[in-house]
């Protein structure tokens, strides 16, 4: 099994589409690229820590390439919004990919070029692409949020 850590938005839209795809083995919801140790939910929406929220992707990569992955992240937001997703606003709702390793790095790097060269979003692509810190489990209730509460993504 592999790991891959996505920021999109709000991270129960990003954790109820990335458990749908074949391959991810699970998906869980979080706070990674910030300052303060083990952050609360409280902490990360006030903006005190630096975070984005996030979602740790396990996955078999036998069955989903991270280059899969990838092609899911760009589809369910839009990079193009410097911290803000739809009506949520804040660095900790940020466009991010946490890179495990470099060449998870590479490929980031290269699926954002192969999407800026299609000019879809033209030359408006902000999404940080950075090394991986330590991904902070977010508190129980955030886990399968709209799954408990048989909402859609």
């Amino acid at each position: 099994m592999e790991k891959a850590i996505f920021a999109a938005g709000c991270f129960w839209g990003v954790e109820a589409a990335f458990r749908r795809v074949s391959g991810v083995v699970d998906a869980v919801a979080g706070y990674c690229g910030g300052a303060v140790e083990d952050p609360s939910y409280e902490e990360v929406c006030r903006g005190d820590t630096g975070h984005a929220e996030a979602v740790e992707v396990t996955f078999d990569p036998a069955k989903v390439s991270f280059t899969s992955l990838l092609e899911v992240f760009w589809q369910i937001h839009d990079p193009t919004t410097l911290n803000r997703q739809g009506p949520d606003v804040g660095s900790q709702y940020r466009s991010a990919i946490f890179c495990i390793g470099p060449a998870q790095l590479s490929a980031a790097e290269e699926s954002r070029d192969n999407l800026a060269a299609t000019k879809k979003y033209g030359n408006r692509i902000v999404t940080q692409i950075i090394p991986a810190g330590t991904f902070y489990r977010a508190e129980s209730y955030h886990q399968r949020y709209l799954e408990k509460r048989s909402r859609i993504y």
